[in-house]
């Protein structure tokens, strides 16, 4: 049975990248270093250092098309959960970032949704007791 050990989210600029999900978002640096054109840039969740690695991956020009259009149509490229939503909203809005809105609540979850700087919306996720 296959199993998740990495997930690709692809970026405009990987370096910019590396540095939103490492120093504001807080996650851990796994992997930087050179890979053909681009870099092998990975990170993963500090509680869990050998688990999933999400992979930032350059966005080349075959792919810029489609990635913008999500972009400008407010679609998340990808979801994290979070024990918080409310609380990472505001401490990731007093570090500047952007948000579409405030978090809101949709059946079991609450969510926000933020502008990673490098050509993605991503969203933040809190499950609800139901």
């Amino acid at each position: 049975m296959p199993r998740i050990s990495f997930s690709s989210l692809y970026v405009n600029d990987q370096v910019r990248a590396r540095n939103f999900y490492t120093d504001i978002l807080g996650f851990d640096l796994k992997v930087d270093k050179p890979a053909g054109a681009g870099r092998w840039v990975s990170v993963v969740s500090d509680d869990d250092p050998d688990g999933v690695q999400l992979l930032l991956e350059p966005t080349y020009a075959a792919g810029r098309e489609y990635y913008g259009a999500l972009y400008r149509q407010g679609t998340p490229s990808t979801s994290f959960e979070v024990d918080d939503v409310d609380y990472e909203y505001e401490r990731l809005t007093a570090e500047g970032v952007t948000f579409q809105s405030p978090p809101t609540d949709s059946g079991n979850t609450r969510s926000c949704v933020l502008d990673d700087t490098c050509g993605n919306w991503i969203q933040l996720v809190q499950r609800l007791e139901d």
